[in-house]
């Protein structure tokens, strides 16, 4: 999936250089060499180098993603990530502050939200600058079930998706989902929108059932949209899992709402005004997510 980010990120040029690191040898080497070798056939003119472990190499960044860890294996929950991954995510968090202590931080490990939460309190960061990426990626699936089902071009549907990044615990807003300004409602069954519902939160399970691991296509195209609202400043609403100090009824966590992204990180949060069953969920969500952040204080 980081592969894919840094393909995306590259052509589209959205950054004068970008560096893939990696633990395992000449693998992000070999990874950026592939990846150069497109500039001729896809006019791209953005540097791109890969290194083993040497963070030196990604000194001076002002964006960092984070996609360390092991992927999720078929039956596998996010939950069951965290002992390891949370130590993979603290060591990559240090050593890149050594040598970029402003950066941008964005954080797709998961479980996402605690991986997030986690990078939030060892980094030292202004809270800003920590991003956690999910709901952009479960908004673009949300979309595609959506236009599916409508038979319409999912550039023409807005829908988002906030709360945790899990199986159980995000929530496709679906009151708030249109097409082309008229709500879904209108045109699909309440039994059809459940099904779209229930199909949108299982849909990185889905991915990993059929292809043996977690998807990455969809993933680092959401994470390079997120890139490119930061360094071109565009100031795009985008659900990110980002820290909430009473916004939503929730303090300390990290949670997906819907931010105002641009040149400092996530710069605004946006009260969506839910309803109260939707209110209901989300503080269930935000149940389940501290559930997996207490997790944290066993592993010290």
């Amino acid at each position: 999936m980081g592969a894919t980010c840094a393909d995306v990120i590259t052509y589209r040029q959205l950054a004068d250089e970008v560096v893939l690191l990696d633990i395992k040898e000449g693998f992000a080497e070999g990874k950026a060499l592939d990846i150069y070798q497109t500039s001729s056939l896809l006019g791209f003119k953005t540097r791109i180098t890969g290194t083993t472990a040497d963070y030196s190499k990604t000194a001076n960044s002002d964006v960092v993603v984070i996609t360390s860890g092991l992927p999720r294996k078929p039956g596998m929950t996010r939950e069951e990530l965290i002992g390891t991954n949370a130590n993979i995510v603290k060591g990559v968090t240090e050593n890149v502050l050594k040598h970029s202590p402003k950066a941008i931080i964005m954080v797709v490990s998961n479980p996402m939200d605690t991986m997030t939460y986690l990078t939030l309190k060892t980094s030292g960061l202004p809270k800003n600058q920590i991003i956690g990426m999910g709901g952009i990626l479960d908004s673009a699936r949300f979309k595609g079930y959506l236009g599916l089902a409508l038979n319409a071009p999912t550039a023409d549907i807005h829908a988002t998706v906030i709360g945790g990044h899990g199986d159980t615990t995000m929530i496709p807003l679906t009151r708030l989902a249109t097409l082309n300004g008229v709500p879904v409602s209108h045109f699909l069954a309440a039994e059809k929108l459940k099904e779209i519902s229930d199909a949108t939160m299982v849909g990185g399970a889905t991915l990993t059932k059929l292809l043996g691991t977690s998807a990455w296509y969809a993933p680092g195209a959401a994470v390079a949209l997120l890139v490119e609202s930061i360094v071109r400043d565009q100031k795009r609403v985008m659900p990110c899992c980002v820290a909430l100090d009473g916004e939503y009824g929730q303090k300390d966590i990290c949670m997906g709402v819907p931010v105002v992204i641009g040149k400092n990180g996530w710069e605004k949060i946006i009260d969506y005004k839910l309803i109260a069953d939707e209110q209901s969920i989300f503080n269930k969500s935000a149940d389940a997510v501290r559930s997996m952040n207490d997790v944290l204080a066993t592993l010290n």
